[in-house]
Formats: C-alpha cells, structure tokens, sequence
C-alpha cells in the first residue's frame, strides 16, 4: 500500500508538472510567437507600403500617392513596438528585428525621405532614385523574410514542444489510470480474500447450524472483527448445544413423568372403581346394620347410644356422598367426552325438571335469556346448569324469595354466560377459594354439601376451552361467570391433544383430594358447591 501511494504521489507530481508546462507552452505559443509572427507580417505590409508610396509619387508627382508612405510609416512604428514587447527577452529575434531596422533606416535614409520631400515638379528629377533603390528595399525584403522564417521556425518548435507535453501529460494520466485500475483490482481482491471470503464461510457454517448440524463448528478467519464475530457465532453456537442437550434432558424427564402420570391415572382409574365398587358396599352395610341394631336393640340402649349410632351412619352416608361427588369429579373430561352441538337452552330445561322440587320447596324464580346452540359434551353441561342453579337457590336469603336469572351475550368468538341470584352472596376475598376442592365458607349444619360443585364446575368450563369467575363486584347476591367458545369457532372442539392434556391436568389434584379425602380431610369450612 505504502509503495501505491508513493507511485500514486510521483505520478501526480509528473503529472502536475506536464499540465503547468502545457498550459505555460500554450499561453507562449498564443501570446508571444502567433501575435510575434503576425506583427512580423505587419511589419513587412507596412514597409512595402511604404516602398509602393514612394515609387508612385516619384513616377508621378502626385502628394496622393505619399499617402500610403505617411500611413505605413504610423504602421512601421506600431509594428516594431509590439514586435520589441514581443521578443524583447530573445536575443536571436530582437537581432532580427535590429537588422530589419537598420536595412529600412537605411532604404528610408537614402531613397524614401528625399523622394518624399522634393517638390511636386522635382519629384519626376527623383526617378532616377527609385531605380537605386529597389535593390535597397530588396535587402530589406531579404531581412524580413529572415526575420518571419525565424519566427515560424520558433513557433513551429514551440507547437512541436507543446505536442510532446501533451503526449507526456496523456501518458501520465494514462499511468495513473492504470495505477488506480490496479490498485482497485488489488484492493477488491484483498477484501474478496480477507473480507467476502470469510464473511462468505461464516455464512455458510450459518446456514449450517441454523439447519440442524449443530455440532459443526465455526472457524475465525479473515480481519480480527471478523475473527471476533465468527467467536461470539461460535459462543452463541455453543450456548445453544448446552441448551439442546438441558432441553433434551428435560424431554426425557419430562417423558419420565407423563409416564408417571399415565401410571397414576390408571392407580386412579383403579381407585375409582374400587371406591365405586368395594367401598360402596362396606359403607352401605355400616349404615344397615347400624340401623338394625338400633331397630333391635333400641328399647335396651340409652339416649347416648342412640346419638353414637346416628353419628356412625350419617358418617357413613357422608362419606358414600364424598365418593360419589370424586367420581364425578375425576371423570370430567374422561368418561363423558362427546362432543356435538348442544341446545344450552334444552339442557338447561332438562336441568331445571330435574331440580323442580327444590325449586319448589323454595318457591325460587328461574328465569333465562334465549340461550345458543354450542359444541360441548351435553352430559357435562347438564351438571354445570344443575351444580349452579342449585347453589343460587341453596345459599337463598332468609328473608326474600330466591330469584335466578342466567343471562347470555356473544362477544366475539365466544359466548358469555352469567347465573346471577339474590341470596346471600360471596365476598370478595373468597372469589377465587370457592373453586378449589373441599373450600366451604359455612358450616355443614348450615349449608349441607361435600364442597366439589364449583371446582367441577371450572373443571367443565376449561375443558370447553372457556373461563369462569365470581363477578367480586355484584351486590344483592352473587353472580357466576363463564364463556364457551361459540359455534364454529376455532376453539369449539378441543383437540385430542388438548383433550388429553386437560385430563391429565385435572386428574393430579383429583388424585390428591382423593387421597386427602381417604385419610379424613373430607370437612372443611367453605361455601359449598352442591
């Protein structure tokens, strides 16, 4: 590089100097040897003037024809100053211009001003004079010849000087044409070799990983920016092998404990059917026989007895009740899973017959808005409207007469539903606990119940694909809110994957409040849910 810029240097000083030299040539050329030429001529024009002045006024006498005397002498003078301004600085031209000088002082000296000064009638005596001085003004003819032949020989070495100055400028130019040709060549080849190249390669090993071959390495070639980013692709190629070999453990794992879960699911299975089967039976003979043996043996025993054995068997049939809402709970999503359209307002029909005694032994109001058609499972559907509307008319004020309403608005893709009541309502700190397993916000005695229907409820909705919530700013009563994905929508079937996954999901704590359940944490002191 530092060799190209001194080539680079030298050829524009050359370079520079052969366009000052042309332009000094040029200016001499057009200022000193044309203009010099031109007043030689002029020079020439205004003696021979002189010459045909003199000639004809000696042959005829007549003042008119000294006028082209008199003129050319004005001329001469002009001619020889601008010829002196001229050459002046050139020894060879100024001793032209001398001797031209000298021969027409001389012509002037001998022949021009005495013919031009004698008389009219005296003129013709002259004659004789102008033959004499043809051969003078001859000399005078040779000299200027000699002058104007020097002067286009100058001019004509000066042309020929500025042609070679311009051959040598365009040389010059040329050169540094060809040096900046190659300087571009070596340049561009420099940045294909140490930047394209590279860059090119590290694309390339890119691609690479960005299709999967994450075990092919990066390598650092080219300038040192290039090196450091071909690291830091190389860092980031390795962060993320150490991430697919966490995220592939984790798969693993993750396989590990949906077996696990499979394998708990069927324990599930398993205790569903023994608790539908062998402990249904156990529970049903505790409550008859302690029935009998209150029946038989009722006269001999005391009052306190008879409390124990009430104890026994409504122990009994609370846990048979227990039993029966976990089933139903675990088997949401499971066992009832066939989905077709469903008339919501037909289900809701059916759900309120099957509950019209408590409704009339309450003397509760129900009323609905229209109600749509949606994609659902209508078994499960029919147990969400009965599990609602039977807690809006179990938790009923004291003191009015119950009134439900369920109310329905398509926002969107979905549609949203509200079962609204007046009975004593839920506070807002407990909007969120009613749905867990178990939570009860009154007594047993109260408010009879196993404290499942609300968290079967939200088990429902989600499996639909909807949401459900207290509306905590409601007075007068409580009101319950839940959407469904709406006909059509892309959300309206829920797919096998998702199927199984809301299974599995809800069967963990199913499985847990099983277990609790078994081992006594079957009471609590939460809102029930039926």
């Amino acid at each position: 590089m530092s060799t190209t810029l001194v080539v680079l240097t030298v050829l524009g000083a050359l370079g520079a100097w052969a366009l000052a030299r042309t332009a000094s040539i040029s200016d001499h050329l057009v200022d000193v040897r044309s203009p010099a030429l031109v007043e030689a001529v002029r020079l020439e024009n205004a003696l021979v003037n002189q010459e045909t002045g003199v000639r004809g006024y000696g042959l005829t006498g007549r003042q008119d024809f000294l006028e082209p005397y008199t003129r050319g002498l004005a001329d001469e003078k002009k001619a020889v100053a601008r010829l002196r301004g001229l050459v002046g600085d050139e020894p060879a031209a100024r001793a032209d211009l001398d001797q031209v000088r000298e021969r027409a002082e001389a012509w002037q000296a001998r022949i021009a001003r005495p013919v031009a000064a004698a008389p009219g009638p005296e003129a013709a005596r002259a004659v004789e004079r102008v033959g004499a001085g043809k051969s003078a003004f001859d000399s005078v003819r040779e000299a200027l010849r000699e002058q104007q032949r020097h002067l286009a020989e100058e001019r004509a070495g000066t042309s020929a000087d500025l042609a070679d100055t311009r051959r040598l400028r365009n040389g010059v130019f040329a050169a540094i044409a060809v040096v900046i040709v190659l300087v571009a060549v070596l340049v561009f080849e420099g940045l294909r070799r140490g930047v394209t190249g590279p860059l090119e390669r590290l694309g390339a090993d890119a691609r690479l990983v960005a299709q999967g071959h994450f075990g092919h390495s990066i390598a650092a070639t080219g300038p040192a920016d290039l090196r450091r980013l071909s690291g830091d692709v190389e860092a980031m190629r390795r962060r993320m092998v150490g991430q697919l070999e966490f995220s592939e453990k984790a798969r693993t794992l993750l396989d590990e404990q949906a077996a696990d879960l499979r394998r708990s699911n069927a324990e599930l299975e398993q205790f569903a059917y023994v608790a539908s089967h062998d402990l249904q039976e156990p529970l049903r003979k505790v409550a008859s026989f302690c029935q009998l043996l209150q029946r038989r043996y009722g006269d001999g025993l005391d009052e306190r007895a008879h409390q124990y054995i009430g104890f026994a068997v409504d122990g009994a049939n609370r846990m048979q009740v227990l039993i029966n809402d976990l089933l139903a709970f675990s088997r949401v999503g499971r066992v009832h899973n066939d989905h077709d359209t469903v008339d919501l307002e037909a289900v809701l029909e059916t759900t309120l017959d099957a509950l019209s005694v408590p409704l009339e032994e309450s003397g509760a109001e129900v009323t609905h808005d229209p109600l749509p058609t949606v994609v659902g499972d209508r078994t499960q559907l029919g147990m969400l409207w009965q599990n609602l509307v039977s807690n809006a008319v179990k938790f009923r004020s004291p003191d009015r007469r119950p009134a439900v309403h369920v109310s329905a608005e398509r926002d969107g893709d979905v549609w949203r539903f509200a079962v609204t009541d007046n009975g004593i309502g839920i506070g807002p700190e407990y909007t969120e606990k009613v749905f867990a397993l178990f939570q009860r916000l009154h007594t047993r005695e109260a408010y009879p119940g196993t404290g499942i229907g609300l968290a079967m409820c939200r088990k429902i909705v989600e499996f639909h694909g909807g949401t459900i919530a207290v509306d905590p700013e409601h007075e007068g009563g409580a009101r319950v809110v839940f959407t469904l994905p709406a006909s059509g929508s892309a959300d309206a079937v829920p797919a096998d994957g998702a199927a199984g996954a809301e299974e599995a999901g809800p069967d963990r704590p199913a499985a847990a409040a099983a277990r609790s359940a078994l081992e006594g944490a079957a009471a609590g002191n939460g809102r029930p849910a039926s």
